[in-house]
């Protein structure tokens, strides 16, 4: 699922689309440890694919590329 900003939803902050969980919820997760799976089990209606988003979604927003190697 994309990124959306909706000033109607969260506060206007950005949230995985058709969800109101905030990239900044899903951020501050990872940023304190939290593995992948960590979140998608804390948020089951997120895919890993969205947990990689807002990692995208971050990067992009300092200025730095990300590519991500699927590990199976």
């Amino acid at each position: 699922m994309p990124i959306a900003i909706d000033p109607e939803m969260g506060g206007g902050k950005p949230t995985v689309a058709s969800t109101r969980i905030s990239v900044q919820t899903v951020l501050g997760h990872l940023s304190a440890g939290d593995s992948i799976q960590d979140v998608l089990n804390a948020y089951p209606r997120l895919r890993h694919e969205d947990v990689l988003t807002c990692l995208e979604y971050a990067a992009r927003l300092t200025g730095h590329a990300v590519t991500f190697e699927k590990i199976a």
